[in-house]
Parts: C-alpha cells; structure tokens; sequence
C-alpha cells in the first residue's frame, strides 16, 4: 500500500479512534453507542469507575457492565432497560439500572418511575439516569418520583458533563496505573467531548434565553412571563457546568456557593425575583486554597458579564501601605480590571481602573478621611455578554465561562491573603550593650 507522497503532512492526518463519532446518523444510535462506550470502558477501568460510584454508595471490587439487559416486572412483562451495572465484593453485591438521554432529550418521570419499579422487582440496589441536564448532587434528580418507589430502590443522577469531568480529573491528574487502560479512558474523552456524541455536556441557554433578555433590557420582564423559569434553571445548570469546567483544568473539586439549607426551588424563586427587580443573574464558585471565591454576574439589562473576587484588607500598616500591599499582587495583570475598596466603620467605597490605581495609589484611599483603614478590596472584570444562546463561539456559554477560566487563571489563582508577621523576641540588653560599646569604641592607632 502506498504511503503519503513526498511533503505530505502527518499533521493533517485524522488519527484511528477506538470509539469513534463517525456514522452517528440518529438520535437512538447516538444513546446506544454513548451508552455502550461508557459501560465499557467502566468495565475497562476500574479506577475510573470506583471514582463515579463512591458517591452512590459501590464498593470496590468486580466489575461487570451490561447493555440491554432483558428482566421480567411483577406481571411477568418483559422489560429491556439501558443498561446495568454489577459490583460484587466478597459477599456483597451491588447491582443498579442505568436509563440514558443524550443530545436534547430529557428524563421523563413516568420512565424513571418504572425503572425504579423494575429494580424493585429484580432486586436492584439503585436506578442511574444519564443525561445532558446537570444537577448539583449525584442524589439530585430532574425528575420528580413518588418518594415510596425510594424506599427500597435508590434513585441517582449524574450529567454526561459530570462524567467527562471524572473522566479527565482522573486521567490528566490523579491518573490510570495501568498504560493502556489510561489510552482507553482518553478514548472516551474524546467520544464524550465531541458535539456529535450527544454526549458534550451543557446545552446552551435554550429558546426562551433571548426572548427573556430582551424583556429584561426593555425593562418589561414580569415574574409570570414565559420562558423565565426556564432560564433561571438552565442558569443554575450553567453554574454547575462552569464549575465542573474549572473543576477539569484544576483537577480539584469546585462547587457552587449554595446556601445548604435553601431548597433547589426556592433558589429557583430567588433568582426568577432578582432577574425581574434587578435584571441579573448571579452566583459565585468556590475553589478550594483559593483567597475568596469567584463571583460571577451576568447583567441583562447592560448586556454584560462582571467575574469579580474579595479579598481581604492586611490588618496591619497605614491605609496606603495596604493598598500597595493589593497593587503589588496585581502588576502583572494585563487585563482592564477594576478595584472597590471598601472601608471599616463606613459605607463609603473608593474604585479606579487598575492602571491608573497603580499609577496613583492615592486614589483607592477614602476620599473624606485618608487615614481610614481598607477593609476589602474587590477585583473585578467586566466584559461585553455573549448574544447567541447555543455553546458555540460567541455565545452567552462560551463567552462567559471562558471569561470565569481567564478570570481565575490570571487573576485569582496568584493573589495571597495577608498574613501577620511573626511575633519577635526583644533584643537581650547585653547584646545591645556591646553593639553601643563597639560603637562609641574609639579606634585603634
């Protein structure tokens, strides 16, 4: 067989991929083929798969992945869910049904209720719905199920996202033993991360995000307005998809700040209310070791998208030796970023552009009264919204998540907090005495 010609390139050759993209034509064959895949490399790769399921309660031990797998209910129907998974560790075994959705398509209820009667019927320990809707917790479900199916039967759900997130933290940072099962988990990688697997994470803003940005800028969004629901939870997905993202490029755990004791729904209310009074959607993500936690707020009604951090004043040294404390942190920053400076006792804020505030320090003092102390600085960057309400370049998605990832890197990942200097002990008097004698000493001819 002839090979390339004289000045080809293998640059621009398509690499052999064991899970291929290639002849994905429907809907039905992009669930099956990402269904099988991930099944099986979780058969594959131990490592992998104890990482996913130590949050549903698996043990480590045996793997066994099936696809298709025929049961019989109560009634003796026959019934063929997506898939199942078998962990058996020396006399225990755990066994759960796996429903899948990729692309567009959403769990429905009345599906996820018969799964859990099938597993109640069959001795299945737990039901596993996949899809592309992202929840904040592998125990929160999109659906809504009659409570008295989970008395027997557990009911989990992970985000095609949240399992790409897994997959790369522990193939590019905790990393695969074995060298071929690690090739294996970046197969799957980059099936899951190509848009044509279906499997690509976070959709996009959905119909109704233009329509309620409009309304939003016009200064007509009303609460009972349609769409708005819509966009206040596919905002909240969108903070777990950033999350999961960064998440990725680090290699830690970074969550959302979420009140804990703050049902889904009433954060839901809260954010359709302040999108309405205020026109803005906020939130803020916590990356462990980091100085404070990353803000991020997506204006409507300016059409822009503000990533910002606190970080607090040093307690120590006069007001200008504080601030310069901050400016000498942010010197190499190139971006057009802005200071707020907060002050103690007063509700009174000083703010400048970071050039100019490293050109004239002055001016992130309190302008009634200089020597008040600096309590807070916050850091700030604000740019023009994405319009299109896909994930493509140029969308609400890319564009911001892409601002919250150079935001931190260069920003956030380098600031310090302040830290006290360490208590010194006095000079002992007799060496005080000698350093003045050598001193006053006269010298010697």
């Amino acid at each position: 067989m002839e090979g390339p010609g004289v000045g080809d390139s293998q640059d621009d050759w398509q690499a052999a991929r064991l899970l291929p993209t290639v002849g994905l034509r429907n809907e039905q064959e992009k669930e099956q083929r990402a269904t099988s895949s991930l099944l099986a490399v979780m058969f594959a790769v131990p490592e992998f798969t104890y990482g996913l399921t130590s949050e549903l309660g698996a043990p480590k031990g045996q793997i066994s992945t099936f696809i298709e797998i025929q049961l019989r209910d109560r009634e003796n129907k026959r019934c063929i869910p997506d898939g199942a998974i078998i962990i058996k560790r020396g006399s225990r075994q755990w066994r759960c049904l796996v429903e899948v959705k990729t692309g567009q398509a959403s769990l429905k209820a009345d599906q996820v209720s018969r799964y859990l009667d099938w597993a109640r019927d069959n001795d299945f320990d737990a039901v596993l719905t996949i899809s592309n809707e992202i929840t904040a917790k592998a125990t929160d479900s999109p659906v809504s199920v009659d409570g008295r199916k989970l008395k027997k039967v557990s009911l989990f759900h992970f985000s095609w996202w949240r399992i790409l997130t897994e997959a790369i933290v522990q193939h590019r940072h905790r990393g695969v033993n074995d060298p071929d099962q690690a090739w294996i988990l970046g197969e799957l990688i980059a099936y899951l991360d190509h848009d044509k697997s279906g499997a690509s994470g976070f959709q996009g803003m959905g119909d109704q995000w233009v329509g309620v940005r409009t309304a939003t800028a016009n200064g007509t969004l009303r609460k009972g307005d349609p769409g708005i629901q819509d966009v206040a939870e596919r905002w909240s997905q969108f903070i777990d998809y950033m999350a999961m993202g960064l998440g990725q490029e680090l290699g830690r755990d970074v969550t959302p700040v979420r009140p804990r004791k703050l049902a889904a729904e009433v954060r839901l209310e809260q954010s359709v209310k302040q999108l309405v009074e205020d026109g803005v959607l906020n939130a803020a993500l916590k990356v462990p070791d980091a100085v404070g936690s990353l803000h991020v707020d997506a204006d409507l009604r300016t059409k822009k998208v503000t990533t910002s951090v606190d970080v607090e004043a040093p307690r120590e040294g006069r007001p200008k030796t504080r601030i310069n404390w901050l400016l000498r942190q942010l010197k190499h920053v190139e971006m057009e970023l802005r200071v707020d400076v907060r002050f103690a006792n007063t509700r009174e804020t000083a703010s400048t552009m970071l050039a100019e505030a490293i050109e004239y320090p002055e001016l992130l003092l309190s302008q009634t009264d200089p020597k008040r102390d600096p309590r807070t600085f916050k850091i700030a960057l604000t740019r023009k919204m994405g319009s299109k309400r896909g994930k493509e370049e140029g969308s609400f998605a890319r564009e911001t998540r892409q601002q919250a990832i150079d935001f931190y890197r260069d920003v956030v990942q380098d600031l310090r907090d302040w830290q006290a200097p360490a208590p010194k002990l006095p000079t002992p008097i007799e060496d005080v005495q000698q350093s003045q004698v050598e001193t006053t000493a006269p010298p010697l001819a």
